[in-house]
């Protein structure tokens, strides 16, 4: 029997762990991607759908279902030794049935300081060498453009309802860090209308890519609410996934509130 480790994720769950797990399982396309520049190609039997980057990863790697629709006869088929999931990505049920037969370790991230906290904790896990990624994304990060004035700002994530990123989310974290202030007061992501908009009256609002893909006729809609706001689409990659992207993340913020500010 090969030596295990036992390791606490970020929910505060004891998780015994092979010492270097051979057969891993990501449950979330933000660690997909980390798990690949970590250099664990050889080691990451299955993904799910929406785990895009790498594409090759996306072409060749296993799916082993949605975020929150697992095909679990699909995961005992792959053997993994090690599962790696995250608390709002992924449904407590589904966590509590794997972790009946599996090693399952749980990230809870909802700002850049457990972000980094859960890539040393998975380069610790894995072996691979992570000091150099979180380095690197403290750097950039320490160098973001700061604001003396912040931009009031509504960030969306969904229509009909239409859906905002509130505080204590990643998103929001990002945005304050990028030189906003987050107009929601509501924990999470709560359902607005067309009034509760117009009642938090931001200057800008930002249109994620994703979860729904807003386009340019929403940008009209909005634009027809609040005239004076000034409404742009974003990059949602850059905003929500908290893993290696997150090394392009600073260059990108400074990029949007230049692209704000200037007129």
């Amino acid at each position: 029997m090969s030596e295990t480790i036992v390791h606490t994720d970020q929910i505060g769950r004891e998780v015994e762990i092979p010492k270097e797990p051979q057969r891993i399982i990501s449950l979330v396309p933000s660690q997909t991607e980390l798990l690949f520049d970590l250099g664990l190609d050889k080691r990451v039997v299955g993904i799910t759908k929406f785990c895009i980057h790498p594409e090759e990863w996306f072409r060749t790697k296993t799916r082993i279902g949605g975020t929150k629709q697992l095909h679990v006869d699909t995961i005992e088929s792959l053997r993994p030794d090690l599962i790696i999931a995250n608390k709002e990505e992924n449904n407590r049920g589904d966590i509590e049935g794997l972790e009946q037969k599996y090693p399952v370790w749980v990230s809870d991230v909802n700002n850049l300081e457990s972000a980094l906290e859960m890539i040393g904790q998975i380069g610790k896990i894995t072996g691979a060498k992570a000091n150099r990624l979180t380095e690197e994304v403290k750097f950039g990060f320490s160098n973001l453009t700061s604001s003396k004035k912040p931009l009031k700002a509504l960030y969306l994530i969904w229509k009909k309802p239409y859906m905002a990123a509130g505080p204590d989310t990643f998103i929001s974290d990002m945005l304050t860090r990028g030189g906003f202030k987050n107009v929601v007061t509501e924990a999470r992501y709560p359902e607005l209308s067309e009034t509760d908009i117009a009642n938090l009256n931001p200057e800008v609002i930002l249109l994620s890519s994703e979860p729904f893909p807003f386009g340019p006729t929403h940008m009209k809609d909005l634009q027809h609410l609040l005239p004076n706001a000034k409404i742009e689409l974003v990059d949602g990659e850059m905003f929500s996934w908290y893993g290696s992207r997150l090394k392009l993340v600073p260059s990108y913020l400074n990029k949007v509130f230049a692209n704000l500010t200037s007129s």
